[in-house]
């Protein structure tokens, strides 16, 4: 128990973020307040800038500080090509691992009824107008290969081929039951260079 209860309350804060402990909180808020103060209070500016700013593509639902991303807005970018990924942790995965240069659709988790995920959650209302603009021929269903990721993709499947855009299926490669923002950066580029249909 600590004699400070704003120290307490910054050691429960820091127990917010994925992996870190009683512990690990404790650690990082006595370096902080021994060594990198200055750094804390940059640290703290930055991220409550950061929560206050950073929203959601109205195009992608990627993380962006303005209405449409980067990514979205670049007239460099494919319009015809369309990855859809469960989360933007995916979506830098494969930015840096492989040479794709269409464009991208974020669903911020997968179809998992369970979690009361479904189609609304994940703005697939939002998905199956963009493929009603008639631009994308091809949606690269880039989900991750657990049970929920594999349900998704089939339900992805289904409305790009309602929508007569051929749906393709990152290859095999990535382990399953593994999460993309954990596989190596080949294996990664081997699986998604190698996509194939869906039939």
């Amino acid at each position: 128990m600590s004699s400070s209860p704003l120290l307490t309350e910054l050691i429960e804060a820091l127990r917010c973020l994925p992996g870190v402990g009683g512990k690990s909180a404790q650690r990082m808020a006595f370096h902080l307040l021994e060594r990198e103060r200055e750094r804390g209070l940059k640290l703290a500016s930055v991220l409550q800038q950061a929560m206050q700013k950073i929203g959601h593509c109205t195009r992608c639902r990627n993380f962006s500080e303005t209405t449409v991303c980067a990514i979205c807005a670049s007239s460099s970018r494919d319009r015809h090509v369309l990855c859809v990924v469960e989360s933007p942790t995916d979506l830098a995965a494969i930015e840096q691992a492989t040479g794709y240069r269409g464009q991208y659709f974020v669903l911020m988790g997968r179809l998992s009824p369970l979690d009361g995920l479904g189609p609304e959650e994940l703005g697939l209302g939002l998905l199956t107008e963009r493929l009603a603009e008639g631009e994308v021929e091809e949606l690269i269903l880039a989900t991750n290969p657990t049970v929920e990721g594999e349900a998704t993709a089939h339900y992805l499947a289904q409305l790009a081929r309602a929508a007569g855009i051929r749906p393709t299926r990152l290859a095999h490669g990535v382990p399953l039951g593994g999460e993309l923002e954990y596989v190596d950066r080949g294996t990664l580029a081997h699986a998604f260079g190698s996509r194939q249909s869906i039939d």
